[in-house]
């Protein structure tokens, strides 16, 4: 066999995969900002009109969720934009549209992990504004 063949074959490819991914999560931000309008120029104007009102917010939870939805589209997991949408406070509700499918399968796939990041010794103590939506979904898993 040939160095070329030997070392397709042989060589470690997972660095390689690691920044692949990276790469593909990063165009889906960019293609993300594209598609929902841009963005303005910090300090511009309509930059400080969108950060002292709602709007800003609504951007990037819209930005989020769209960044998501191109992530999932692509077949690169998910899990931190899922992550950082709980983080924002959107709901499983939200989070299952995006995603296509039953409040309760998205719960379902991701509640348990997402969980784990945000509350990692089970204290109930999330940190931030996640959605407080879980109650139903919980039980009807049989708890944590």
């Amino acid at each position: 066999m040939d160095g070329f063949l030997q070392t397709a074959l042989t060589v470690d490819v997972a660095p390689a995969a690691v920044a692949s991914a990276n790469a593909a999560v990063n165009e889906a931000s960019r293609q993300a900002d594209l598609l929902i309008g841009g963005r303005p120029v910090p300090g511009s104007p309509e930059w400080t009109a969108e950060q002292e009102g709602p709007a800003g917010r609504q951007r990037e939870v819209a930005s989020q969720l769209l960044h998501f939805r191109i992530v999932l589209a692509a077949g690169v997991d998910p899990f931190a934009s899922v992550v950082g949408l709980r983080r924002w406070g959107v709901t499983w509700e939200l989070i299952a549209r995006a995603a296509g499918v039953s409040r309760q399968a998205a719960h379902e796939r991701w509640g348990r992990r997402v969980l784990e990041v945000l509350d990692p010794y089970g204290t109930g103590e999330l940190g931030g504004p996640v959605a407080d939506d879980e109650a139903d979904l919980d039980q009807a898993a049989g708890g944590r």
